[in-house]
């Protein structure tokens, strides 16, 4: 007891006490919104987030579980893709239990490869060129000039790397692929120069006449990078 009135100090402590607490958590709640606000966006930070076109978006036409990208750019690696794509899908149904639908998959034929993008007819039309722009490929059975699109065709066996895996094959469980349209537009103007047609007539017949599930696409090296981007695994057959 004081002279003039009691003074009740546990209770004065207790509410120092419970105002210190909230100005701690206040002044911490506060660094922290500050500190977050100054943390640098995904870019700023070096983040790359690639940007997303249109003329892409057939790559995301799939709901698949698993993404590959083969990328070939020689006459022999375009059947070789053909053959690990198959081993792809027989590898996968036994070894997870996972269907062809569970799976997408893009071959790209590029540079050499291109060639095989073009049905027979274009083939028993355009023979020369598209085997010059193949590095001069040859039937292995006749050693001339194929008269046919040799990837369409079974019966070859260990005479081609596709070993009788065909692109109508593949094309049936679902790969798709990609045609570049720089090598198009080159095998256009060789078959333009000794034809005497335009280049943009020929352009014109070769991209309707494509293997099945293909599209012509910018360029093959801009799709290769665009389909990793998307979320494709990636592999250069040699």
């Amino acid at each position: 007891m004081t002279h003039g009135r009691t003074v009740h100090a546990p209770a004065r402590r207790s509410f120092l006490s419970r105002l210190a607490a909230g100005a701690g958590a206040f002044g911490a709640a506060f660094a922290g919104s500050a500190a977050a606000s100054a943390q640098p966006s995904p870019a700023q930070a070096g983040h790359f987030v690639p940007a997303r076109h249109t003329e892409d978006d057939w790559l995301d036409e799939t709901t698949a579980k698993h993404r590959f990208f083969y990328d070939t750019m020689t006459a022999e690696a375009g059947g070789q893709a053909l053959f690990f794509a198959r081993n792809f899908f027989v590898a996968n149904a036994s070894g997870y239990n996972l269907t062809d639908a569970d799976l997408a998959q893009v071959i790209c034929l590029r540079h050499a490869s291109a060639s095989f993008g073009f049905s027979d007819a274009m083939w028993a039309k355009y023979g020369d060129a598209l085997s010059a722009r193949a590095g001069n490929f040859l039937d292995p059975r006749t050693k001339q000039v194929p008269t046919g699109n040799v990837y369409l065709a079974s019966g070859y066996g260990e005479a081609l790397r596709n070993v009788n895996v065909t692109i109508e094959q593949m094309a049936r469980r679902g790969v798709r692929f990609a045609v570049c349209g720089l090598s198009t537009r080159a095998t256009a103007q060789l078959i333009a120069q000794k034809s005497g047609a335009t280049v943009e007539v020929v352009l014109k017949e070769l991209s309707a006449n494509l293997v099945p599930n293909a599209r012509i696409v910018p360029a093959g090296i801009v799709t290769v990078s665009r389909a990793q981007e998307r979320g494709y695994t990636f592999a250069y057959i040699d």
